[in-house]
């Protein structure tokens, strides 16, 4: 799901629920709408079922989200129509079981506080619970998700003197991962979970502060980065400037890994490392853990890309374009069976015969989470005359289920976490393959393994395994809600 809309890549095959949120305060007087509308065409890539804006005009919040990108959904009129100097954004990424206009975000409710906004990146891993505990107070909730409970218990938090203390207490309510932007009472929040697994950075711009889930959104509005929010940290601004407070005590960073590996745009910028020069670094040491006899490298465009360069770099091969991509078809994953998937890698990707006939290929991506992919991408190199396909990953095998936002359906689905590497190279049909290590990993990214999460890696969990009702509440995705669409609050 990373660089850029209609990716191919084995990761399209299983996660789900990645999503991008940006929120943008004026200090001038201009609207907010039009700078986090650009944002989010720059978050396009963290998700591209729906996308929304919600902004705050006077007392009133002015909402529109729809199902598509971010072109689909907003044209000129509709964002002039979001009037106010504060507003905040989504785009979604999930399963087709809960591709619904209900579960867009933001989500807008009322509260002691006027209408209270929030677009929400993370997974909840408690959220049955609090789905239980909200209907029990008689909370109607209309989504399927559990970012909308975030909302309600801001709205709803007990003995709240303030907007912040809300806030404050929605945070110690909430288990797994979520970076947050809200708005409310005329402020813009952003806050985080204790181990700040999912990204969310404040940027200050000419006449604006802005929230954004990466930096390279900051980049398109003409802003620059000012901070990370720390783990369990909450950040307020409002027209007297930025202030901060530490809600939740900080046990140990972990940040997502595949952030780095994969989901993050290559401009990107977390944690002070530039995406694109960490998954160079991947290559180059991925090239000295596993050489390859070939003639040239080749990437899975655009996920294997930066990687595969410094695969190239070091392997002293040229790096060739030998893979075309159809940039106007959407995901492998959004078809409903995997006939129809198989056919959607064949409409995205063309091999580059004149490159790649009687050549000896490696080709370089970024992961294999199924393998039916990799197994139509090295049989699309064969039939293009290949001698040989080598293919080369920048991430070590997927082997546990992600909890914190990515969510795999199934950890049955994982072919790493049922068969060894060599069985996967007969599967895959490759003449070999070999897996960057979970320590030339963590030596790309360049940060101790202990600030990283690594779970779907290793099993280590950065918070409690969550119970199988927890890990399963992808069944609320059956029922059935009335249609949103453009309101105010």
């Amino acid at each position: 799901m990373t660089q850029t809309v209609g990716q191919v890549g084995e990761m399209e095959g299983i996660w789900k629920e990645e999503c991008g949120v940006s929120g943008v305060l004026c200090t001038n007087g201009q609207p907010a709408a039009p700078l986090v509308h650009i944002a989010l065409y720059a978050l396009q890539h963290r998700g591209q079922e729906s996308a929304g804006i919600a902004a705050l005009d006077g007392g009133e919040v002015r909402l529109h989200r729809g199902m598509g990108l971010v072109a689909q959904v907003f044209d000129n009129g509709r964002i002039e129509s979001l009037l106010g100097s504060l507003a905040i954004g989504h785009v979604r990424y999930a399963t087709m079981g809960s591709a619904r206009l209900e579960n867009a975000q933001p989500f807008v409710v009322s509260s002691p506080w006027g209408p209270v906004a929030i677009s929400h990146n993370g997974n909840l891993i408690n959220a049955p619970a609090l789905r239980r505990d909200l209907e029990a107070h008689g909370v109607m909730l209309h989504a399927t998700t559990d970012s909308e409970m975030i909302a309600h218990l801001i709205a709803r938090a007990p003995a709240a003197a303030t907007i912040e203390d809300a806030v404050a207490s929605c945070m110690r309510r909430l288990e797994g991962a979520y970076t947050v932007a809200a708005l409310a009472d005329g402020k813009l929040f952003g806050f985080r979970d204790a181990h700040a697994i999912r990204p969310i950075m404040v940027g200050r711009g000419p006449g604006f502060w802005a929230i954004a889930s990466e930096t390279c959104a900051f980049d398109h509005i003409g802003a620059e980065s000012v901070c990370e929010v720390e783990p369990g940290e909450l950040v307020v601004i409002d027209a007297s400037g930025m202030r901060t407070q530490q809600v939740l005590p900080v046990d140990r960073r972990a940040h997502c890994v595949f952030e780095y590996i994969y989901f993050a745009r290559p401009d990107t910028v977390l944690r002070g490392r530039n995406v694109h020069q960490a998954r160079r670094r991947m290559g180059r040491i991925l090239a000295r853990e596993h050489p390859a006899d070939a003639d040239i490298v080749i990437a899975v465009p655009d996920s294997g890309t930066s990687a595969a360069m410094g695969f190239a770099e070091t392997a002293g091969l040229p790096f060739e374009v030998g893979l075309i991509k159809n940039r106007y078809i959407g995901r492998t994953f959004i078809q409903p069976d995997q006939a129809s998937r198989d056919f959607g890698v064949r409409l995205k990707l063309n091999p580059n015969v004149e490159v790649i006939a009687d050549r000896r290929v490696v080709l370089v991506d970024d992961s294999i989470v199924r393998g039916t992919t990799s197994g139509r991408i090295v049989g699309l190199l064969r039939n293009a005359g290949a001698r040989e396909v080598h293919v080369r990953i920048s991430s070590p095998p997927i082997r546990h289920a992600c909890y914190y936002g990515i969510d795999t359906s199934s950890r049955g689905e994982l072919i790493a976490s049922r068969i060894d590497v060599e069985q996967i190279r007969r599967y895959i049909d490759a003449d070999s393959l070999g897996y960057l290590s979970q320590d030339g990993l963590v030596d790309a990214v360049a940060l101790p393994s202990d600030t990283l999460c690594m779970a779907c890696l290793d099993g280590q969990y950065p918070t409690r395994r969550p119970t199988e009702e927890e890990a399963g509440r992808a069944a609320l995705d059956g029922f059935e809600r009335a249609p949103v669409g453009s309101l105010r609050l």
